[in-house]
């Protein structure tokens, strides 16, 4: 007797068939492509709704679902699309890239080929300063002048790095020794696997304006040229829920209530008890990181500072 079973059609999305496979250029000669996925925001809902049980009432419309479970940060649905990147991204940002253990990778071996023969540039406009306030971070630009030296310098750097390593080949060096002194500006690639729900993790740290600019135009790339296609209900849900959005911790909510009411005693009262008040010899009021990020809250909303 044949068997009987509910044919299920693959889920396919015919925007997205539409690039698989070409590069999306970042940077100087890095880019990103997609080489394959798994289902589509109506896989989402799918699952969503299995996770139901028999007889239980559909909660809305696909849109407000997805909306609703990435509002409510019910993740495990997002978790049933997957897709699979090849990228070409330099070294030294691929190191911030890989934190993220959340993916199935496989990266180009300079163990057994030999290494890409491109390094990222910097033009003489593009050299970042240290910032003073973050320690990781950057802001303003070099001078001009010594942003085109610093440029000279690199050109002359990378040129002979990679001479250096040409001449190791020649001599029979063996390709894993050969490699230690190339540049951390030296491009490699990868196959980079992951699921939805972690995807979304990855680009709400890397599409932030405190991540490296560098990583920055790999996630955008990703949300604003493959992701909106892929999964758009998703894509805006995550914007509107997790990328434009701020979130408030009890602490905040209660100073924001005494700044509504007036209550200026109580504010300070409660500010001073996190040592958010603290003073410097001069009177100023002490570094708190904290601090500074509700002030950015208020002046978002057009709120005065209270202190």
């Amino acid at each position: 007797m044949t068997e009987k079973f509910e044919r299920i059609e693959r889920i396919n999305v015919p925007e997205l068939n539409d690039i698989l496979g070409k590069q999306f250029k970042v940077l100087d000669d890095g880019f990103v492509r997609v080489v394959d996925y798994m289902g589509s925001d109506n896989a989402i809902v799918q699952a969503a709704r299995v996770s139901y049980g028999s007889g239980t009432k559909q909660v809305s419309e696909d849109r407000g679902l997805i909306r609703y479970l990435l509002r409510n940060k019910h993740t495990s649905p997002f978790e049933m699309c997957e897709i699979k990147f090849h990228v070409r991204v330099p070294m030294d940002i691929w190191r911030q890239w890989i934190r993220h253990r959340t993916a199935n990778v496989n990266e180009y071996s300079t163990r057994y080929s030999i290494a890409i023969d491109s390094a990222n540039k910097t033009l003489p406009g593009e050299w970042r300063l240290q910032s003073q306030d973050n320690k990781q971070g950057s802001e303003g630009f070099a001078d001009p002048e010594i942003g085109a030296e610093l440029t000279r310098e690199e050109e002359k750097f990378h040129t002979y790095a990679r001479e250096m390593y040409d001449s190791r080949l020649e001599k029979g060096i063996a390709r894993e020794l050969a490699r230690k002194d190339l540049p951390l500006s030296t491009y490699t690639e990868a196959y980079w696997k992951l699921d939805l729900h972690n995807l979304l993790h990855f680009l709400r740290l890397r599409i932030h304006p405190h991540a490296q600019y560098e990583i920055r135009e790999y996630a955008k790339v990703i949300g604003d040229e493959i992701l909106k296609l892929w999964c758009p209900i998703t894509w805006e849900a995550f914007n509107d829920y997790l990328n434009n959005s701020m979130s408030l911790s009890a602490f905040e909510i209660e100073l924001i209530s005494y700044i509504t009411k007036g209550d200026k005693e109580n504010l300070l009262t409660k500010a001073g008890s996190m040592k958010w008040l603290d003073k410097k010899a001069d009177g100023s009021l002490k570094r708190n990181r904290e601090r500074d990020e509700f002030e950015d809250k208020l002046k978002h909303f057009g709120m005065d500072i209270p202190w």
